[in-house]
């Protein structure tokens, strides 16, 4: 795997071109029904502030497979600094929506019992999700410091920390990286490179060839993969994952993908996105494409996706209803 050339394994047919999918039928139906989970989720946030019983919500569509890839890489004992948009990594390790929900909220149920933003999720349970910092790149350094303090302690876990193409332009991504490298600290650092930092585009974020590229000036692997690519980001955080967890150092993958809405409910995107752009990655559905892959393995057709479809929406309205009706801290 390399820093500049692309590495996919679904082709655009559905089929995988030799690859090793090394995965049961099971894992692969959870990792589709948690991406229309998470669709879901992000749907209904988006009504619920645009209607005013939230007020605030990230979109998280077109970037499901990239979060759901790389948590089916890590286990539960290991730990996740995510960012903001990351609540389909949550979903995949078993968070219940309802949980979720409460935080969108601020309710009393909610982990923070309302002092965090919506959206800035933290749960210990099922699966070590660390509390959103708001702050752009300041969550890497800590991820490098809980994943140095595992190797102190003969920990044989690791943390996975997820940032968007903006946070490698701050102080945190280089302190973070360097210190990394340095003390072989068993952490991977995944970039959501989904084109856009707001309002800000790649080019002028970066002169470098890619952002995977970065990585070889601090000392560690970088690797480019497709981000729409389920079973492509998953195999390069897999890779990355075992290697920490052996000992051997940090990694940085860059997931190119793209956020089909705005970059939170504050956001107008069609007023600095191009409408071409929007079009051309609508084609790429990162769930279109994994429903291609499914069907080549005689795993879906459309009532599967109707009946997931519909128990997540029986349990978003469920959560909804929980949350609404839950009293303030």
């Amino acid at each position: 795997m390399a820093a500049t050339q692309l590495l996919t394994v679904i082709e655009p047919d559905g089929g995988v071109n030799g690859h090793d999918v090394g995965m049961t039928n099971d894992e692969l139906l959870h990792c589709y029904r948690t991406m229309l989970r998470t669709r879901v989720f992000d749907d209904t946030c988006m009504k619920l502030q645009r209607s005013g019983r939230i007020g605030f919500s990230i979109p998280n569509k077109g970037v499901e497979a990239t979060q759901i890839g790389a948590a089916s890489a890590v286990q539960k004992t290991d730990w996740l600094f995510p960012s903001y948009r990351d609540f389909g990594m949550a979903l995949y390790h078993g968070v219940p929506m309802a949980e979720m929900m409460h935080n969108m909220f601020g309710n009393a149920l909610d982990s923070a019992k309302g002092r965090q933003m919506p959206v800035h999720f933290s749960f210990e349970k099922p699966i070590r999700f660390v509390s959103i910092s708001s702050p752009i790149g300041t969550h890497l350094p800590q991820a490098v410091g809980a994943a140095y303090a595992m190797k102190l302690r003969g920990e044989k876990t690791v943390a996975l920390t997820s940032f968007g193409d903006g946070g490698t332009s701050s102080l945190g991504f280089h302190s973070g990286m360097n210190f990394a490298a340095v003390w072989k600290a068993p952490v991977v650092f995944l970039c959501q490179n989904n084109q856009w930092a707001i309002s800000c585009p790649s080019s002028g974020q970066t002169a470098s060839e890619s952002y995977a590229i970065k990585a070889k000036a601090y000392g560690m692997p970088g690797v480019l993969v497709d981000g729409n690519d389920l079973l492509a980001v998953r195999k390069a955080v897999l890779e990355a994952v075992e290697r920490a967890r052996k000992g051997g150092g940090p990694s940085l993958i860059e997931a190119f993908t793209f956020r089909m809405a705005g970059h939170s409910t504050s956001d107008d995107p069609t007023r600095y996105v191009p409408k071409e752009q929007f079009a051309e990655w609508e084609k790429k559905d990162p769930v279109l494409r994994f429903e291609k892959f499914l069907a080549k393995k005689k795993l879906w057709n459309e009532d599967v996706r109707a009946q997931y479809t519909d128990e997540a929406t029986a349990e978003i309205q469920a959560a909804v209803q929980l949350a609404e009706h839950t009293p303030r801290p």
